[in-house]
């Protein structure tokens, strides 16, 4: 629609979408570590961690915790979280705004001021990443999560 027309209801309407990926990345998260906390009290992620650290899987760990990171840019903003994304530079799957940069795709209405960019991809892999992160905690420690 936005080919033929930049009417406000069509920019606004895929702005409400990409909110949506974002608001449905966060909460798969929150809740992923509150099952995680109800299974193993106040130590979930620290769980999760040591559980993929002594199955010696690095690149679980590595995708989990750059979501982890992730995740915490898009509720908390600039803090330890986006320091330790952005020291990760390009090796990242998805992209992280630098301070001072505007735009993820300059030219595109719908964007979010996010400083993670959110796209499809992006809630694809917190859904594997949750899903096998999961798996290796239930097979380890046979918690109920």
């Amino acid at each position: 629609a936005l080919e033929v027309s930049g009417a406000t209801v069509h920019v606004k309407s895929l702005q409400m979408a990409q909110l949506q990926r974002a608001i449905l990345a966060v909460g798969m998260f929150s809740l992923f570590e509150a099952s995680l906390q109800d299974a193993f009290g106040g130590e979930g992620f620290d769980t999760a961690r040591r559980v993929l650290s002594d199955q010696n899987v690095p690149e679980a760990q590595e995708s989990f915790e750059d979501l982890y990171l992730a995740i915490n840019v898009l509720k908390h903003g600039y803090g330890r979280s986006y320091k330790a994304l952005v020291a990760k530079g390009e090796r990242l799957p998805f992209k992280v705004k630098l301070q001072g940069e505007e735009f993820f795709n300059e030219g595109d209405v719908t964007e979010l001021r996010t400083l993670v960019e959110v796209d499809d991809d992006f809630v694809q892999r917190c859904a594997d990443v949750i899903s096998s992160v999961s798996s290796a905690v239930r097979s380890a420690t046979g918690a109920s999560i």
